[in-house]
């Protein structure tokens, strides 16, 4: 069933998991003409149905329909959570917490203090940058978008502290984002000054593990036809800040509460680069935020914003899915070229999410720029595309398995050789415990991802 909120793009496919039930769930893989129902959107005359599509299209808003009911309890669930293990932390550990309950001296955290920390942030616990690698190091700019893409996940006290205690740098702006789409502020990102090299970072965050928006956006298999463009995930575009009804218009009167991602960091770059003639920029982002990275200077081109893209150093990447198909693909490269900035995407082991949505004969999505990959030993090689670029494979269970145990005992061993600041935390060993059930989940985490850019050798970034 077409719509007019979709005019801007001339096909489409959009899912409505609002808009749809048990049954129809049920009767999806075996009904006709699925552009005609309502919680399926496209033109009718361009829908090519068939079984694997209908069948990933049932997988999607099962996914979705799912989420949206488990919302309220996986939001509360992971605060129960976060809020226990940042307990745990003020106290110093389980042991004091319980003599300082029993002394009435209990230290409770507060979430939006500048010590507590996320889910994620107690995984790794690390906030400092690595001190052997300074500006100047070929290594530089792909450790500091590591650090940047994960403290993104943390809340603004937090950042700020650690911006400017830390890091010894300028936070420009830590943002809240509408999606014009869930009609909520769902997309965050953050804006660092590093004036050692004058480079400004802009860092979006990913999928947060207890946000069911942020999971149904990954989940989401809707697409958007741009003309020159090719098709290109519509739940991404939409967490960037695409404008119901009209796409991406050059200009937006933006209301001041509901901010659109891309639109106000377009902004907020040009005043920030008019201070300076020799100030550049760089996008950083870890999952889901890897894939609005490399789409903000997508729209940057289909808006003809030469100056700004002239000022881009690079787009890093890490676990980063895949955003469109193959003449994106295409465009992209060009515009790779055309305006001389790098596209680095970070590919740690067995990550499910970068090998997603799939590359077949059904939807096509692919991946461009250069893929730097990451075996559980942090031995690092430049390839097109990670083996098993889909993931799935009988055969490689086995294999799968072993490496999860591997990382397991990797956390005892690490720190003994690299040093200390390689320790896990007992969270992350609890977490790599899971892995084991769970591999492809386990390894998307960002703490494999700063090690990565750490212990990686100079020489593959030679080789660029």
């Amino acid at each position: 069933m077409a719509s007019h909120s979709h005019k801007f793009s001339g096909n489409y496919m959009v899912l409505r998991p609002n808009e749809v039930s048990v049954f129809d769930l049920f009767r999806l893989l075996w009904s006709h003409e699925l552009e005609k129902k309502a919680f399926v959107e496209c033109p009718p005359e361009k829908f090519q149905e068939n079984i694997r599509r209908k069948w990933l299209i049932f997988v999607s808003l099962s996914a979705q329909k799912v989420l949206l009911h488990a919302a309220k309890p996986l939001r509360r669930f992971g605060e129960m959570l976060e809020m226990w293990l940042n307990l745990v932390s003020f106290n110093r550990n389980i042991f004091l917490l319980l003599l300082n309950l029993l002394r009435g001296k209990m230290i409770m955290p507060e979430r939006e203090s500048e010590n507590f920390r996320s889910f994620l942030a107690n995984l790794d616990r690390r906030v400092e940058l690595d001190k052997n690698i300074k500006p100047g190091d070929c290594r530089y700019y792909g450790a500091l978008a590591a650090m940047a893409a994960k403290i993104s996940y943390e809340n603004k006290a937090f950042v700020e502290r650690i911006v400017r205690d830390c890091w010894k740098m300028e936070l420009i702006g830590y943002y809240n984002f509408w999606n014009d789409y869930q009609k909520k502020k769902n997309t965050q990102a953050l804006m660092v000054h590093d004036k050692r090299t004058d480079m400004i970072v802009v860092a979006f965050r990913g999928t947060e593990p207890f946000n069911s928006d942020d999971w149904s956006t990954d989940l989401d298999l809707s697409w958007y036809e741009l003309d020159e463009m090719g098709k290109i995930h519509g739940g991404f575009m939409k967490a960037l800040g695409l404008v119901i009804g009209e796409g991406w218009p050059p200009h937006v009167e933006q209301d001041n509460s509901r901010p659109l991602a891309y639109y106000t960091i377009r902004e907020k770059l040009r005043e920030q680069l008019k201070l300076n003639n020799e100030t550049k920029f760089m996008l950083a982002g870890h999952s889901l935020g890897g894939a609005l990275s490399i789409l903000f200077p997508t729209v940057l081109t289909l808006h003809r914003e030469t100056c700004l893209l002239n000022r881009l150093e690079g787009v890093y990447t890490f676990g980063q899915p895949r955003v469109g198909d193959k003449k994106f693909k295409e465009f992209m490269e060009i515009q790779l070229q055309k305006h001389d900035f790098r596209y680095l995407r970070y590919v740690y082991c067995n990550d499910i999410v970068p090998r997603t949505p799939t590359d077949d004969i059904t939807f096509l999505y692919k991946h461009f720029g250069t893929c730097l990959y990451f075996n559980s030993c942090y031995k690092g090689k430049i390839l097109e595309e990670p083996p098993h670029k889909n993931y799935i494979s009988l055969f490689v269970w086995i294999p799968r398995f072993l490496n999860a145990v591997w990382e397991l005992v990797r956390g005892f061993i690490l720190p003994l050789i690299k040093g200390p600041e390689f320790k896990e935390s007992w969270v992350l060993k609890l977490y790599r415990l899971l892995g084991l059930a769970f591999p492809a989940l386990s390894a998307h985490n960002p703490q494999d991802y700063v090690n990565a850019t750490r212990l990686s050798s100079r020489r593959i970034y030679h080789q660029l």
